[in-house]
């Protein structure tokens, strides 16, 4: 039987993270994918982490794939600065709910102006997005947390995020119309989803290892750049590769 681990392996108070909450919900409404999230950003902060919350729908974050659509006929774009706090940490963890099995129009837009970054190289020549890690939290009253899941995941390795073990919690309660995480509980006790062992340990599970491969990467510098530098490659360098067609 392994052993206990009583405590955390390293210090976690040099890193930093980023919340983006695609809820639909502006604030100061509630909502209940900002209140499941609580649980990974208190985690987080009680390590020491410096912890950043941006609700996506409270800003005006223009539709498009460039880096700042007022240079594409939009009077007014909130991302760039968003899009700074992003490049300016180690974690990014998105949260949506789930609408029609899907993930939110938020969410989508967001996927969309992370891209519209991707084409973006760090000084080393590897795509900007190298060397951070990202999670994903789901809530919703109907079937899909891993679909939405499966789908933000894909989206932030192939801009060039690293995704832990275990990268991934959500809750969902009843299918159908119903109370959502964190509604008042009809017989007193505690507040929808606050017990559910399972989105508990998931959601802690998802945030030590993304402290954790954070850690390791910001240790190492990041990813080793021999092998996915992009000028490189255009200058015709090939890392080894040799296509069968020329051998």
């Amino acid at each position: 039987m392994s052993q206990p681990v009583t405590r955390p392996p390293a210090r976690y108070d040099d890193l930093s993270a980023v919340f983006l909450n695609c809820t639909l919900t502006r604030s100061p409404g509630l909502s209940h994918t900002q209140t499941l999230m609580n649980l990974s950003v208190e985690l987080m902060r009680s390590v020491g982490v410096a912890v950043t919350n941006v609700r996506a729908v409270d800003h005006d974050i223009a539709p498009g794939v460039q880096p700042d659509m007022t240079e594409h006929g939009f009077d007014r774009d909130d991302w760039p600065a968003i899009q700074r706090q992003v490049m300016d940490a180690d974690i990014l963890v998105i949260g949506t709910p789930i609408w029609l099995g899907e993930k939110s129009s938020v969410a989508t837009r967001v996927v969309e102006r992370l891209y519209s970054f991707s084409g973006e190289l760090t000084p080393d020549g590897q795509y900007a997005y190298y060397g951070r890690v990202g999670g994903v939290l789901v809530t919703g009253n109907e079937d899909g947390v891993k679909h939405c899941a499966m789908n933000l995941l894909y989206s932030l390795q192939h801009l060039g995020f690293v995704i832990p073990p275990q990268a991934d919690a959500g809750w969902i309660g009843e299918v159908g119309p119903g109370a959502s995480y964190g509604d008042p509980s009809e017989d007193g006790g505690p507040p929808i989803g606050f017990d559910n062992d399972f989105t508990n340990r998931n959601t802690t599970f998802m945030t030590w290892n993304l402290l954790h491969l954070a850690r390791i990467l910001k240790d190492a510098g990041g990813i080793p750049a021999y092998g996915n530098q992009r000028p490189q490659w255009f200058e015709g360098e090939r890392f080894g590769f040799a296509n069968p067609e020329y051998r």
